[in-house]
């Protein structure tokens, strides 16, 4: 139609007034050349600090992959206790493998053996066969008198990659979280530097290049790091090496029973699972020749006539209630192997009292 014609017309008169008016500019410079470096200057007091902090520690750090029975394989950090080659990490980390690789900072490689681990306390040990004048062993510090605010740094290799600096701050002391079976973890140094998946085994350090805790887990909906990440305090780790490496296992009070982890217990009560307890601990299964089995507890199970049957619940142990599996951990870790203990159970609803000897929990296998 006849305005398109005369806003093409427009069009072109403006771009020629323009370009013979110079405003429009060339879109190719054939002169063009490399932009001149400004001189930085000296790097702060800080940075050279954080610099000095991860030259000096990430010898000491090392990367784990661990390798299951069908070929999946995981990936993790640790660092180096000694120069004997023994390496700490988190037992979460080697759990449920066969083969463990590790990487030094240097990119040697080792095949690891797994010496010892904790699964209450998230701890492991694995050895390798490298020269003692090739390990550099990490600064142990101490987690006793750490300060909320203090700055602090985690190196690990998270997501595969490559050692990796983060920084933060203690963001919290004396938080607990659960270990991989229900057990509680005290005393947990809170922090906001980045703890990704990888980073788990990792050291924690302070301002003076020391270990002060090991970084084990994020709280995240989406699995990656949001700000909150945990250490276990270093000198719980420090209290527990020595005797996963005399022993390969740390001896602690059990009842010989398999139980339901509190946050299983709550998704069965949303789920509307019929005779789930308000309170106490789900007894899932009695170990064959346990202490429990000789006490006379059951496990679930299931009945042709009736269907299947809840196992005991515990509701207390020597006179202090139980509503949660936290509870009665914290209880039986007061105790030690060949105390009795007294039980109040349900069964089938109905309250009964049954004594305990309380036995050696089976050495923990990666």
């Amino acid at each position: 139609s006849a305005w398109i014609v005369v806003a093409l017309l427009g069009l072109i008169a403006l771009l020629l007034y323009r370009y013979r008016s110079g405003i429009w500019m060339d879109l190719f410079d054939p002169q063009a050349v490399s932009r001149a470096v400004t001189p930085r200057g000296e790097l702060s007091p800080i940075e050279k600090s954080q610099i000095e902090i991860f030259q000096q520690a990430s010898p000491s750090v090392v990367h784990i992959t661990s390798v299951g029975r069908r070929g999946n394989s995981g990936t993790g950090t640790g660092f180096l206790r000694d120069r004997d080659g023994y390496v700490v990490t988190n037992y979460h980390v080697v759990v449920g493998a066969e083969e463990w690789h590790v990487t030094l900072s240097d990119n040697t490689s080792f095949e690891a053996k797994f010496v010892g681990g904790e699964p209450g306390t998230d701890v492991a040990v694995l050895k390798i066969g490298a020269e003692p004048g090739k390990l550099s062993p990490i600064p142990i510090g101490a987690s006793s008198d750490l300060q909320v605010g203090q700055n602090v740094y985690a190196i690990g290799t998270p997501f595969g990659l490559e050692q990796t600096l983060t920084t933060g701050v203690i963001s919290g002391l004396g938080r607990q979280i659960q270990s991989l079976d229900g057990h509680p973890i005290d005393d947990v140094i809170q922090t906001d530097a980045a703890i990704n998946p990888g980073n788990s085994g990792g050291p924690l350090l302070d301002s003076a290049g020391r270990a002060i805790g090991m970084n084990t887990a994020i709280f995240s909906p989406s699995g990656v790091n949001a700000g909150v990440g945990f250490a276990i305090p270093i000198d719980s780790v420090n209290r527990l090496v020595p005797d996963l490496i005399r022993e390969g296992s740390i001896e602690r009070p059990a009842l010989g029973v398999l139980i339901y982890p509190d946050a299983a217990l709550e998704q069965m009560r949303d789920r509307g699972v019929a005779g789930i307890p308000e309170r106490g601990v789900v007894i899932r299964e009695v170990l064959d020749g346990s202490s429990a089995e000789q006490a006379g507890l059951r496990g679930e199970r299931f009945n042709p006539r009736v269907g299947y049957q809840l196992g005991d619940v515990i509701v207390g142990i020597d006179d202090q209630p139980i509503d949660k599996a936290e509870e009665l951990f914290r209880v039986l870790r007061d105790h030690k192997v060949g105390d009795e203990v007294q039980l109040s159970i349900l069964r089938d609803g109905n309250p009964l009292q049954v004594t305990v000897t309380l036995q050696a929990r089976p050495a923990a296998k990666p």
